[in-house]
């Protein structure tokens, strides 16, 4: 059951204004069972004084684009009611020239675009109304019988609407039911969802749980979980076989929906989508259509279903039917758009949002973290509406044509107007080695600014979350994850791989970056020490390297690694043999790297710093008296020294590498590869010759 959430406590004090609107619409947004994401909208009339000092009524109407989970006051757009008014003595009137006549009718130029739905809120003669997307509810109206189980539940107290798509013209007729039934109390809407309204917000918020309780308790009381969608016809896989077989096809998958433009891949195994795609008649429930006009938007119409019998061994064969379904898939979307387009519409991606794949679970798209997870909560939703349409009856969704209209609709189209722009490295996945440090750190600051997802590798796992928790406060949810990983230990270094594609789906920028430093003269080096150097510096960037390249091959979105080498690399440094011929074993590996990657777009070049002190690991062990003994001077000194030496008497920072970084991770290095960039303010010893 949704559980009544409003708490005089918490409530604002001016118990109908707009802040009152705005915790009503927070309570109803926070549970998805009640209003999808994005979705729904709400409303509250009052007065308000205007410019000229005079009362006048108004209504505040959640503004398009905005989620109820979320949105504060400045979301919502407050119209003048007088004005809106005449409208409802109209007969037709067009999307465009309603959303044209709404825009006069604002109070505030500044406040977004009303929702598409504001008529409907604006022809009920109710203080508040609530406009909600609840599973109980659309499992009715998406229920053959839908509207006989609504008699049944509601008796006289509801109105039900066909089908229309959202406008003028559903507005007035939800408007005109209302007011031919006394003892409205509610009006369903037909595959769409549910309206309720009360003369207070707490009222008109209590009657919505209401309702939604009523339907749940009515469709609870008939549901047979061991005949759900038919019964069980594929049994899950064990937990780990399923992230298991999950890590393996991300990258593969990911590759495969990017057509146009990357997108982010998440995997998702939760009971219910569990229970639906190992069931009977999952394969044919979800090609039927949407479970609601909300909910294609982000999931297509339909999901790309697998037909594969569940089998840990059978990795080989869960590929091929993946490459087959997705391509499959793309055809027909094509040619479901060729038949729908009449204005000129441009078409979307044509691979899925959805994947569903017995025993295993659902994998999800979009262009970043947050959008694929959306993709998958809205399946999550269709898979509780379609539990319970099957239990009242069979599921029914839009027609093909009513379904593209939705999808191509110009005033949901403008929704994603309302998104900034993409960045540079919006859509990528970056993975980098010793990201608690301070290079590590900046450069997950530098490509995560630009829109990256990164993943932050380091033996240090607690500073590395650290590094990923201020992101993820900055820039949202998931932008960066901390994973613990030894370079050298094989396993570890493919387990963080299988992290990120879980994660993200792949990944697409290599930051080699993990390192240390020893500094003794060369005859006193001993075999310790260089096999130190060896493993982490050398090893452990081949391994780095490797696993990324076998990633990005299965991927086939080409790639960028940047090896960040040293000055070292190039120049003998007195007493650091050891280190120098590693920093020139990572830079020449670079190389050969590079030379295999150019058949498959993935791209390797090294950046070669010189005596970065700030927030380094390296500079605050012993290599820092090593450093300073070699050259006879005291620790405390070193900078100043460093700073002298440069041609350009300049001290260099961990920010100067990570621009160092993005520059060839970038486009504008799409076409450089096995390249050395030395960032050092010009050293004459290490000029390469």
């Amino acid at each position: 059951m949704v559980q009544l959430l409003w708490d005089a406590a918490q409530a604002p004090q001016q118990k109908d204004g707009l802040e009152s609107l705005v915790y009503r619409s927070n309570l109803i947004g926070s549970d998805r069972r009640v209003c999808n994401w994005g979705g729904g909208n709400t409303s509250t009339k009052t007065k308000i004084i205007d410019f000229r000092g005079q009362e006048i009524d108004v209504m505040y109407v959640k503004g398009s684009g905005s989620d109820l989970a979320t949105m504060k006051a400045q979301h919502f757009t407050g119209l003048k009611l007088d004005d809106i008014a005449p409208l409802f003595e109209r007969e037709a009137m067009s999307d465009e020239d309603m959303v044209a006549y709404l825009a006069h009718c604002m109070v505030d130029s500044k406040h977004p675009r009303a929702s598409i739905e504001t008529l409907l809120h604006a022809f009920l003669p109710f203080p508040h109304v609530d406009h909600t997307h609840p599973d109980a509810i659309i499992s009715i109206c998406c229920a053959d019988n839908g509207q006989q189980i609504a008699k049944e539940i509601f008796g006289d107290r509801f109105v039900w609407v066909p089908y229309v798509r959202p406008g003028f013209t559903l507005s007035k007729m939800i408007a005109e039911g209302v007011r031919a039934n006394p003892n409205a109390e509610l009006v369903l809407m037909e595959k769409h969802g549910l309206v309720t309204w009360g003369d207070t917000s707490e009222a008109c918020y209590s009657q919505t749980i209401k309702i939604i309780n009523e339907a749940e308790q009515y469709i609870e009381a008939k549901v047979n979980e061991a005949t759900l969608f038919g019964g069980q016809k594929h049994a899950p896989l064990a937990a780990d076989a399923r992230k298991q077989m999950a890590a393996q096809i991300m990258p593969l998958v990911r590759g495969l929906v990017s057509d146009e433009k990357k997108m982010i891949v998440t995997f998702d195994d939760e009971e219910d989508v569990l229970q639906f795609v190992g069931s009977e008649q999952a394969s044919t429930l979800s090609q039927i259509g949407a479970a609601c006009p909300d909910h294609l938007v982000h999931t297509k119409v339909t999901p790309l279903f697998i037909e594969w019998e569940p089998n840990e061994q059978d990795l080989e064969g869960l590929k091929q039917r993946l490459q087959e379904g997705l391509q499959a898939y793309k055809e027909g979307y094509k040619a479901y758009f060729e038949r729908n387009q009449a204005n000129g519409e441009v078409m979307f991606e044509a691979a899925p949002r959805v994947i569903l794949i017995p025993g295993v679970g659902m994998i999800n798209t979009g262009k970043n973290w947050t959008m694929s997870k959306v993709s998958g909560a809205l399946y999550h939703r269709a898979i509780a509406v379609m539990r319970g349409a099957t239990t009242l009856g069979s599921f029914v969704s839009l027609s093909e044509n009513e379904s593209f209209n939705v999808e191509y609709w110009p005033l949901e189209l403008y929704k994603l107007t309302l998104s900034p722009p993409e960045a540079e490295f919006s859509r990528q996945i970056a993975f980098i080695t010793g990201g608690a440090g301070g290079i590590g750190s900046e450069t997950a600051k530098r490509l995560v600014s630009e829109g990256a997802h990164v993943v932050l590798a380091d033996l240090n796992l607690e500073g590395a979350q650290k590094v990923a928790d201020e992101l993820n406060e900055k820039y949202g949810e998931l932008r960066a994850i901390a994973v613990k990983m030894d370079v050298t230990q094989e396993e570890q270094v493919q387990a963080a791989y299988e992290t990120a594609a879980l994660t993200y789906g792949g990944v697409d920028i290599i930051v080699n970056n993990a390192g240390l430093a020893t500094s003794s003269p060369f005859d006193e080096t001993s075999l310790k020490e260089w096999n130190l150097n060896i493993n982490v510096l050398g090893t452990g960037y081949f391994l780095v390297a490797r696993e990324a390249f076998k990633l990005m091959k299965q991927q086939a979105l080409g790639g960028s690694m940047v090896f960040v080498g040293s000055k070292n690399s190039v120049y003998a440094g007195k007493n650091a043999s050891a280190y120098s011929s590693a920093k020139a074993l990572e830079a020449h590996l670079a190389r050969c790297i590079a030379a295999e990657g150019g058949e498959f777009g993935i791209r390797v070049n090294t950046v070669l710093p010189d005596a970065i002190l700030q927030g380094s690991a390296i500079w605050n062990s012993n290599w820092r008296n090593e450093r300073a003994a070699a050259y006879g001077i005291e620790p405390d000194q070193l900078e100043e020294y460093y700073r002298k030496r440069t041609t350009l008497l300049v001290n260099i920072f961990p920010k100067d590498i990570a621009e160092g970084i993005a520059f060839f991770a970038s486009s504008k290095a799409s076409k450089t590869t096995g390249c050395m960039l030395t960032i050092d303010g010009g050293v004459p010893a290490a000029f390469t010759r």
